[in-house]
C-alpha cells in the first residue's frame, strides 16, 4: 500500500514542481499552454484506455455509465462553487485572480484527488502501476502548478504560504492513492468499475472546462495538433504496457 502512496505522491508531485519553476523561473505563457495542450491529449487518453475500457470489461456498460455521469456531474456542481469565488481561474496564469487563493488551492485539490484515487486502485487490478496513468495526472499539473501559483502570487500569498499549499496537494495525493489502493482491495469488479468511470467522468468534465480553454487561450491554432499528439502517445503507452 507504501507503494500506491509513492506514486501518487510522484503524480501529486508535478503540481509543486511546477509552482517551484512560477516562483523562480519566468516561463512563456505559450510553453505552458502546449504543455498543457499535450496533457489533455495524454488525461483524454488515460480517461479511455485505463479507466473507461477497463471499467466496462471488469463491470459491464451500465456501472460504467452510471459511474461515468455522476462523476461529471459531480465535478461540474462542485467547480461551479468553487469556481463563482474565482477557482475558474486555477489552471490560468491570469492577472485577475485576486482574491481568490483558497479557491484556487480547492479547486486543485478538487482535481487531484480522484486522479491519485485511481493511481492507487490500478495496483489492485494490475499488481503494477499505470505508467498511462501517472504520465497522465504528472503532465498535465505541471501547467496546473505553474498558472495556478501565478494566481495565489496575484492573491497575495507568501513563497512560504504557497510551498505549505502546493506540498499538502502532495501529501493529499499521495494518501489519496493509499486510500485507493487500501480501502477498494476487496471491493467487487461493479463498484471498482464505477468508481474507475466516476473518476473517468470527473477528469473529462475537468479537462473541458479547464484545461482545454487555457490550452487553446495561450498556444491558439496548433493547440488541436499538440492535444492530438498528446493522445497518440497515450496510445503507444497503453499498447506497449499490454
Amino acid at each position: 500500500m507504501w507503494y500506491a502512496a509513492m506514486w501518487g505522491a510522484i503524480s501529486g508531485s508535478a503540481v509543486f514542481l511546477g509552482a517551484l519553476a512560477a516562483l523562480f523561473f519566468h516561463v512563456k505563457k505559450r510553453i505552458i499552454g502546449d504543455i498543457m495542450a499535450f496533457g489533455t491529449g495524454i488525461l483524454i487518453g488515460a480517461a479511455s484506455y485505463e479507466l473507461l475500457e477497463d471499467s466496462v470489461h471488469n463491470g459491464g456498460l451500465k456501472a460504467t455509465a452510471i459511474g461515468f455521469t455522476l462523476g461529471a456531474l459531480i465535478f461540474t456542481i462542485l467547480n461551479y462553487f468553487v469556481s463563482k469565488k474565482g477557482a475558474d481561474q486555477r489552471k490560468r496564469s491570469t492577472q485577475n485572480t485576486k482574491g481568490a487563493g483558497l479557491a484556487i488551492f480547492i479547486g486543485t485539490v478538487m482535481d487531484a484527488i480522484p486522479e491519485s484515487i485511481m493511481v492507487g486502485a490500478s495496483l489492485l487490478e494490475k499488481q503494477s502501476i499505470s505508467w498511462l496513468l501517472v504520465a497522465a495526472i504528472f503532465l498535465s499539473n505541471i501547467p496546473e502548478g505553474l498558472s495556478s501559483t501565478v494566481g495565489l502570487k496575484n492573491s497575495g500569498y507568501q513563497k512560504r504560504k504557497i510551498f505549505l499549499l502546493w506540498f499538502s496537494v502532495l501529501v493529499i495525493s499521495s494518501f489519496s492513492a493509499w486510500g485507493g489502493f487500501f480501502f477498494l482491495s476487496n471491493a467487487p469488479d461493479y463498484l471498482m468499475a464505477g468508481i474507475a468511470a466516476f473518476a473517468g467522468g470527473g477528469i473529462i468534465a475537468m479537462i473541458t472546462s479547464t484545461m482545454m480553454p487555457e490550452a487553446y487561450e495561450e498556444s491558439g491554432t496548433v493547440t488541436g495538433l499538440i492535444a492530438a499528439l498528446g493522445l497518440l502517445v497515450s496510445l503507444i503507452m497503453d499498447h506497449l504496457s499490454n
